[in-house]
């Protein structure tokens, strides 16, 4: 009987979280100052190969033709929403890079938005972490930024999980308002 109301609490919170988030989205995203973190797009497979070069995508575990399906859903979901962006900053990653060209055509990188799931980059978490917070605190917080990143990335700002090209907005002190798993 325990089990069965842990899970029953635990479905009934993913039920209110995909209402609200199906009633309520577009309209928190109109009204702009929000932190927008996308998980980059479909990209079959965990982590990346051992011969990884940040300056190659052929060496990197890039978006599938679903991946670039799903990023053209992304950047359909902001247009036809009439949803204004002020700034696309996408991972250094090819998968994120190609999830923000697709979706929204103008971008920038920035570091802080790498991943550091494989061991070989775990070292620059902390100091990714910082340089995300301090980028935060210096934004304008005027109109919607857009975070093109990594699953744990995400996981470590904000302690949610999330899916492939799944949406995560929050307001500016990165506060959960909600979300959108687009397929």
């Amino acid at each position: 009987m325990k089990y069965f109301k842990i899970i029953l609490i635990f479905f009934l919170f993913l039920l209110n979280k995909t209402s609200f988030a199906n009633e309520n989205i577009v309209e928190i995203l109109k009204k702009g100052g929000n932190i927008i973190f996308i998980r980059h797009a479909i990209a079959p497979g965990n982590g990346d190969p051992q011969n990884f070069d940040i300056s190659k995508c052929s060496t990197q575990r890039n978006l599938s033709k679903d991946g670039k399906l799903q990023a053209l859903k992304i950047g359909k979901f902001f247009k036809e929403n009439d949803i204004k962006l002020t700034k696309v900053l996408s991972s250094e990653w090819c998968r994120c890079k190609d999830t923000a060209k697709i979706a929204f055509g103008n971008y920038e990188t920035k570091n802080f938005l790498n991943s550091f799931y494989d061991e070989r980059f775990l070292e620059n978490k902390d100091k990714q972490i910082l340089d995300f917070q301090k980028f935060i605190r210096n934004w304008n917080k005027t109109g919607n930024l857009v975070l093109v990143t990594h699953y744990v990335v995400i996981s470590e700002i904000l302690d949610l999980t999330t899916s492939s090209g799944e949406i995560v907005i929050t307001d500016t002190n990165l506060k959960f308002l909600s979300s959108l798993e687009i397929n």
